[in-house]
């Protein structure tokens, strides 16, 4: 059947639930999110005379709830506006609004008396073939439907969501036996292609799948840092990026997430795993009681493993628990030769197959764990999962790790691996030794562009369902390189469309960059008929090289300066000007140069969370290669007759100048860094082969090579004395300092054309080139040269 999904009940407004509704409101579906009437008065409500009764009172968890969640941070929310799509109400005098809902999702207390309660409840006001589904982490699904309608069965299915359901990709879908196979299609084809999500079909097995195996590596961690004498900072360094993990690593990740949710878990596999090998592997260790007893539970009890804390000079500092005296220390500097040696690797996989063959504890812990994980997973096929690619899947999604178990198993070699294991009495799985006896010694290879994996039961290699729209640049490495260089990497997508991709340090964009830009259009233009400019990291790119800047300002050589900044701005014009269409696929940090990028594409295709911002102000610049000019021009395209010109122009100086950056890509419409054409991809699976259908829709639409303007309006004297005058204010109400206003009246000149007598129409090139002047006279100042060291140095922004 033909489902559309255009209204959702939530039922239960926790944590989880009012963020499971934000999200749903972010993909612009209106939302029904229900919870309990109070059962008793606030002190307030009384001192007002309101009545049990009263609205405002029987609506009081839900609506604080979805206040908390909407002032949280990070926001669950792409725009606060979003909002307005939640409907709030109770139990008591809404459940049968559920009747107009197309799917309902039940996230209360996990408690299976209760969730049963209520779904007889559901069952009064549901209509026939509704979705409903519970959000339960622990909770097996075929119990909570017991007693239901067949209809109610056959639509019935866990969706596990992961907090927070913005950010976290892993979407688990838990069918019952009695599930309909179309429901359970249905829930995976739309969240991926809707809500943004990894889906991943999992079994309905105790913590599912990501849980199962992420718990199993933080309890086997425990295990293993008490074999080796490890502390908490020690371990917090080896399991975090240098493995390709998540900065919070183990500890940190644990305080986020709730020492008591660690529990529950853990002690719920204990109770439920009579045949899982590693059942002791689950019981708490005794440090872990112990912080449970006192109530240190993380961050939502203000210390856990770790604790914030003021030192005698008023400064934040944070300490890490000793877990031998449970008393808070000052954080150790983690030393290991291993560590030292694996820094200078920048690639993950040779960084790890480095790590595997250390010596020190540091690598032994590696190893240890590692093998643990593999003998886990193996084992755990076909109990929670019958294709190994659901785990890697899983555990990416739900725990940001950059490889899945059998991937990083692959990486580490699993033929040398296995001998390994067995040697230390850790053999994994039968079937991973008839795997390679049948020849087979790796669970995924590539072929064509198209990741395989290896399929147990038949003994062969197939693709992974579901990922044929998704263009992932690793698979097309082997094949498809049609020129590279340090720091870009250019292929042949096939269908006529040429992909470009930055592999520099954050994919700042210094000249190898600028030279695979140029390299892109001139093939493009030649042999093929659209251009994308896409990676698969982490960031779409931070921005221009600042070290590289810095070091020409601080030898003076600003001819250098120059040159390179005139040859940014060329090559921002050949790329907006080429003769073949250019698309932008930004995600994440889409910064500085990065953002000059994607407003000079003839369209952009961003992903959901995209930061994208103009942000040289905060290290004492303009933004010089064409971002200034870009921005001036969108904003004189959209002066209208009668509107108050300044206003509008006033806008986007301040956009410029407060180095705002958009939470996401939605928000990047309003600072005109996106605009109408421009679109947005809720998969980040999916964004490089939507840009790649983009470039290919302008190509076939008849593209035709756009012609540099000059017919930018420019408000010159006038509006560049009203900016000048309100600078000073700043500056004389002590909101900026000296050198910020500077910057202002540089980056006002510029944008105002400068100093015109009248409004004039002017060109491109005459706002490069102010805006180049701006920017070469900057990297002169003292004060901008200390910004830009504090940024390359600590980090942090510098306001001097």
């Amino acid at each position: 059947m033909k489902r559309n999904i255009k209204k959702v009940a939530v039922l239960g407004s926790g944590v989880m639930g009012s963020r499971i509704a934000c999200h749903f409101a972010n993909i612009g579906v209106p939302v029904l999110l229900l919870d309990m009437a109070p059962q008793e008065l606030a002190p307030e409500e009384a001192a007002r005379g309101l009545t049990l009764d009263s609205p405002a009172v029987k609506n009081r968890i839900v609506n604080s709830s979805l206040q908390a969640a909407i002032g949280s941070n990070p926001a669950p929310l792409y725009q606060k506006s979003a909002a307005s799509l939640i409907t709030t109400g109770n139990f008591t005098d809404n459940l049968k609004d559920i009747a107009s809902c197309d799917w309902i999702i039940e996230v209360v207390v996990e408690n299976l008396k209760i969730k049963q309660s209520l779904f007889g409840q559901v069952e009064q006001f549901r209509k026939p073939g509704t979705l409903i589904t519970s959000n339960t982490s622990g909770i097996p699904i075929h119990l909570m439907a017991a007693g239901r309608s067949d209809d109610f069965r056959k639509h019935f299915c866990g969706t596990h969501f992961f907090n927070p359901p913005r950010y976290l990709k892993l979407l688990e879908i838990i069918p019952t036996p009695d599930t309909d196979q179309e429901v359970t299609n249905f829930l995976l084809h739309y969240g991926d292609l809707y809500l943004g999500k990894t889906t991943v079909l999992a079994k309905d097995t105790p913590a599912f799948i990501a849980n199962r195996v992420g718990i199993f590596g933080i309890m086997d961690a425990f295990n293993q840092m008490q074999r080796l004498g490890l502390n908490i900072d020690e371990v917090d360094r080896i399991t975090g990026p240098v493995i390709g993990r998540p900065k919070s690593a183990t500890f940190r990740t644990l305080d986020v997430v709730g020492l008591d949710t660690l529990a529950k878990v853990a002690q719920g596999l204990y109770q439920t795993g009579t045949h899982d090998e590693a059942r002791e592997l689950f019981q708490l260790p005794p440090y872990v009681q112990q912080m449970l007893d006192k109530g240190w539970l993380g961050d939502k009890s203000k210390q856990g493993f770790y604790q914030k804390t003021k030192n005698a000079q008023g400064e934040t500092e944070i300490l890490t628990l000793n877990l031998q005296t449970l008393e808070y220390q000052p954080k150790q500097k983690v030393r290991f030769a291993s560590m030292e040696q694996l820094k200078p690797i920048e690639g993950l996989k040779p960084r790890l197959q480095a790590f595997y063959k250390a010596t020190d504890k540091a690598g032994e812990f590696f190893r240890a764990t590692a093998h643990g994980l593999f003998r886990y997973v193996s084992n755990r096929i076909p109990e929670i999962a019958d294709e190994l690619y659901r785990i890697d899947d899983a555990l990416r999604a739900g725990f940001g790790w950059d490889m899945g178990p059998f991937e990083l198993w692959d990486t580490l070699g699993v033929t040398d691996t296995v001998r390994v294991m067995e040697a230390e009495d850790q053999k994994p799985a039968a079937w991973v030794y008839e795997m390679l006896e049948s020849g087979n010694n790796s669970f995924y290879k590539v072929e064509k562009g198209q990741k395989l994996y290896y399929d147990i039961p038949t003994k062969t290699y197939k693709g992974i369902p579901g990922t044929e729209s998704f263009i992932i640049l690793d698979n097309y490495r082997e094949s498809s390189v049609v020129w590279k260089n340090a720091g870009a990497t250019l292929f042949d997508m096939g269908d006529g469309i040429l992909n470009l991709e930055f592999h520099t340090k954050m994919n700042t964009m210094g000249g190898e960059v600028a030279q695979g830009l140029n390299k892109a259009v001139e093939m493009a233009e030649k042999d093929f008929r659209g251009l994308v400019i896409g990676n698969d990291a982490p960031n779409f790119s931070a921005g221009a090289n600042l070290a590289l800047l810095y070091m020409y300002a601080l030898d003076q050589d600003y001819d250098e300066i120059n040159l390179m900044i005139r040859q940014f701005q060329n090559t921002m014009m050949r790329m907006r000007y080429s003769a073949v269409p250019v698309v932008a696929a930004p995600h994440g940090l889409t910064l500085g140069g990065g953002c000059e990028l994607c407003l000079h594409a003839d369209k952009v295709q961003a992903a959901a969370e995209t930061y994208m911002g103009l942000v040289e102000f905060g290290v004492g610049l303009i933004p010089a290669g064409g971002g200034t000019k870009e921005m001036v021009l969108r904003t004189a395209d959209s002066f209208e007759e009668g509107d108050p010109e300044y206003n509008s122009l006033r806008n986007t100086f301040t956009t410029i100048a407060m180095a705002k950056v958009s939470t996401s890509a939605h928000e990047a419409f309003d600072y005109k860094f996106l605009r109408r054409g421009d679109e947005i991809t809720l998969n980040n699976n999916r964004l490089i082969s939507e840009a790649k259908q983009a470039a290919i829709d302008l190509a076939e639409a008849g593209y035709t090579q756009p012609i540099p303007r000059r017919d930018i309006k420019v408000l010159g004297r006038g509006a560049l004395g009203m900016f000048i005058t309100g600078v000073y204010a700043m500056f004389d109400g002590n909101y900026i300092s000296e050198h910020d206003r500077k910057i202002a009246n540089k980056l006002a000149y510029v944008m105002c054309g400068g100093d015109l007598s009248a409004p004039a129409s002017v060109s491109e090139q005459y706002l490069l080139d102010l805006e180049r002047e701006a920017f070469l006279s900057l990297t002169g100042e003292r004060k901008t040269l200390e910004r830009i060291k504090s940024i390359l140095t600590g980090g942090k922004p510098l306001r001097n």
